[in-house]
C-alpha cells in the first residue's frame, strides 16, 4: 500500500512540474545585448558621433584607452576640408580627446597632413579642434554630429585638382 501511495505521489509531482520545467526550458534566453558601435562610444567620452565615417565595420577599444578602428575601405569625407580616412584608425581616446592618431589625413591647399589629435572643449563647446603637427584648427562642431557617408575616391571632392596621394593610388 505504502508503494501505491509513493507511486501516485511520484506521478501528481511529475505532472505538477513538467509544465514548470518545460516552460523554463522552452522560454527563449534572453538576447545578449548589442555590443556598443563606436558612434554610441564617443559621446560616452564627450565626443560627437560624426568623427568617424558611416564604413565602420569594427571597433576596438582596451581599458587603458587604446583605440583601433576598421573601415570596409579608405576614403574620404568632405567637412570644412577634405579628410582622408585609412582602412585602420588607431589611437588613445579619453574624455573630450582622441590622441596618438594614426590614419586619419585632412588636405590643406595641394598637401595632405596627419592629424594628430581630435579634441573638444570641456564643458562642451561649438568647436572642435583637429591637431595637425603644431597647428591646431577650430571647426565648428556641427559637421561632426551627424554621420557622413564615405566616399572612395577623393579626387571630384576636392576643390584644388589632384594631390600627390591621388596621383599614387
Amino acid at each position: 500500500m505504502a508503494s501505491n501511495s509513493r507511486f501516485h505521489l511520484g506521478i501528481s509531482l511529475l505532472f505538477i512540474l513538467t509544465p514548470f520545467t518545460l516552460s523554463f526550458i522552452l522560454s527563449p534566453s534572453p538576447q545578449p545585448e548589442p555590443k556598443p558601435t563606436i558612434y554610441d562610444i564617443l559621446p560616452d567620452f564627450g565626443l560627437p558621433r560624426g568623427i568617424f565615417p558611416d564604413t565602420v565595420e569594427s571597433f576596438n577599444l582596451d581599458k587603458d584607452g587604446n583605440f583601433e578602428v576598421f573601415l570596409k575601405t579608405p576614403c574620404y569625407v568632405e567637412f570644412e576640408y577634405l579628410v582622408y580616412y585609412a582602412e585602420k584608425i588607431s589611437g588613445k581616446l579619453s574624455i573630450g580627446s582622441m590622441t596618438e592618431l594614426k590614419g586619419i589625413e585632412v588636405k590643406r591647399f595641394f598637401f595632405w597632413f596627419n592629424v594628430n589629435e581630435i579634441r573638444v572643449d570641456l564643458p562642451p563647446s561649438d568647436s572642435v579642434y583637429f591637431q595637425i603637427g603644431f597647428v591646431n584648427k577650430k571647426l565648428d562642431v556641427n559637421q561632426f554630429e551627424t554621420i557622413h557617408s564615405c566616399m572612395n575616391n577623393g579626387i571630384w571632392l576636392s576643390s584644388c585638382g589632384g594631390s600627390l596621394r591621388q596621383v599614387l593610388q
